[in-house]
């Protein structure tokens, strides 16, 4: 059963993916889990939103940061259903960052981060300030174009946004449920500054240009962790 222990909702979503060598992933994710394909291709993804408040259940205040993460898609070695992996998660609050790790067991790092607007155009700016981790920039302007609707089912889009839990690992392997409405996905266009997040986790930069989808509002929920 789904507890609702945590609500937050997410605005301004960036997601980039890019198709990559699946050893290059599968060296990289804990034991039990296994790469995700779409017709045989990983995907790494960045993905950059801000969330004005995220809200533990029953608490009268809330927090609000922006956050990118660098992920990837992943199954149960024995048979599951599919979620992300992390490989980090900077956001722009140190309590924030403290409580993900305390309760989520997620590579979250804290940064300097800043959202600003004009119009539908969107100036997401990163640079990570711990200075236990390697340093990280994100910069990116984006903006949607065309019509919102969901992913098709069995689609890539569906494949890469409509994922309903994530894995991690702390003394053993856990995963986490989340729930939300389909993403309301629009083609976007974005024009990336800077970007550092793979060579910050040791990846190689992909080649090519990445797959882009912006959704603009999403309320989503996140119960409490579950061994796998």
């Amino acid at each position: 059963m789904h507890r609702d222990l945590m609500s937050m909702t997410w605005l301004d979503g960036l997601f980039l993916h890019w198709p990559v060598d699946p050893a290059l992933v599968e060296e990289r994710i804990p034991a039990g889990l296994d790469v995700a394909t779409y017709d045989g291709d990983p995907w790494l993804g960045v993905v950059a939103f801000e969330m004005p408040e995220i809200r533990p259940r029953g608490s009268p205040i809330g927090l609000g940061f922006p956050e990118v993460n660098l992920r990837t898609y992943v199954e149960p070695s024995g048979g599951g259903e599919r979620g992300v992996y992390f490989f980090n998660l900077d956001a722009g609050d140190v309590l924030g960052v403290a409580m993900a790790r305390l309760f989520f067991a997620l590579p979250y790092y804290h940064a300097d981060m800043h959202v600003s607007r004009d119009g539908d155009e969107v100036h997401f700016t990163h640079r990570r300030t711990n200075p236990h981790a390697r340093p990280a920039e994100f910069d990116a302007v984006y903006r949607p174009t065309g019509s919102v609707a969901s992913a098709e089912p069995g689609s890539l889009d569906e494949f890469l946004v409509e994922n309903y839990r994530f894995y991690t690992e702390r003394s053993g392997l856990w995963y986490c449920p989340i729930r939300h409405d389909p993403w309301p996905l629009q083609d976007a266009t974005v024009e990336v500054r800077a970007n550092t997040l793979f060579e910050a986790n040791g990846f190689e930069r992909p080649a090519g240009e990445p797959l882009v989808h912006y959704a603009g509002e999403l309320h989503v929920t996140a119960d409490r962790l579950h061994r796998v």
